[in-house]
């Protein structure tokens, strides 16, 4: 089994979305088995808490977040529909991916905004989010893939706040994990008593934006997307693709 992992893209207004279609175009070609993405696409900014009554949050709206990350997901999809179609026209062997979307902090912002002002139930929801094409999984609902835990981020203590580090993730949780949720890679590997390999995958950001909380020395992280390959019980051989390989390889 190949599984593919998008981390978080954060999108927002005006920030560049070409770095999507790269890696639609990239997933096309390699054809994995499930396609998972991490959470965290839509940035949801009209709706962060911590920026009330900053300067930088005048001209927010919810409605230009959401279109903001569906016009990104649509670009993403395009390279995926359209390898999917010719298959098809030309009576290939059919290529229909499983793809997860496990809802991030960012998305569920729109549930705490509900849960703070009632009146905006059903105005607001993750109905407004483009993602009839994939199966949803609720915000820290992992979801286990021939023995790997894909979260958007696993919780540590009773306070339920995200593990620190990939081999906490291991510690923790016992089982192999990939989450995203922290804005750089990390990678920590283990082994049951059967022998049987087991990670603990970080998987970053895929973005081509700074964030300004990030500052100079966060916004230098490694960013691209990862291939799982050979995935069975637990183990798997995970294949780093940086954003700089798919911008040369898959944006021309």
């Amino acid at each position: 089994m190949k599984i593919c992992v998008i981390p978080d893209t954060q999108v927002k207004p005006d920030v560049p979305l070409d770095h999507l279609l790269y890696a639609g175009r990239y997933i096309a070609s390699k054809k994995p088995d499930v396609i998972v993405m991490i959470g965290d696409w839509w940035d949801m900014e009209s709706l962060c808490s911590y920026d009330k009554g900053k300067a930088s949050f005048e001209g927010r709206r919810y409605k230009k977040d959401i279109d903001a990350g569906n016009l990104a997901m649509d670009l993403f999809l395009q390279p995926i529909r359209a390898e999917r179609e010719r298959l098809k026209v030309n009576k290939k062997k059919q290529w229909k991916p499983r793809m997860v979307f496990t809802i991030g902090n960012h998305e569920q912002r729109i549930e705490r905004a509900i849960e703070d002002n009632a009146m905006l139930e059903d105005t607001i929801g993750y109905h407004d989010l483009n993602l009839d094409d994939w199966e949803v999984a609720d915000f820290l609902q992992p979801v286990i893939i021939e023995g790997v835990a894909f979260s958007h981020y696993f919780t540590t203590g009773v306070m339920g706040r995200p593990v620190t580090s990939a081999r906490a993730m291991l510690t923790k949780k016992m089982m192999s994990c990939v989450m995203g949720h922290v804005q750089d890679r990390d990678i920590a590997y283990g082994k049951r008593a059967d022998n049987a390999r087991l990670t603990g995958l970080f998987a970053g950001m895929y973005t081509q934006h700074d964030e300004a909380y990030l500052g100079n020395q966060g916004n230098g992280s490694w960013k691209g997307i990862w291939l799982l390959n050979e995935v069975e019980n637990g183990s798997f051989d995970e294949l780093p693709v940086s954003l700089n390989y798919l911008k040369n390889k898959y944006g021309g």
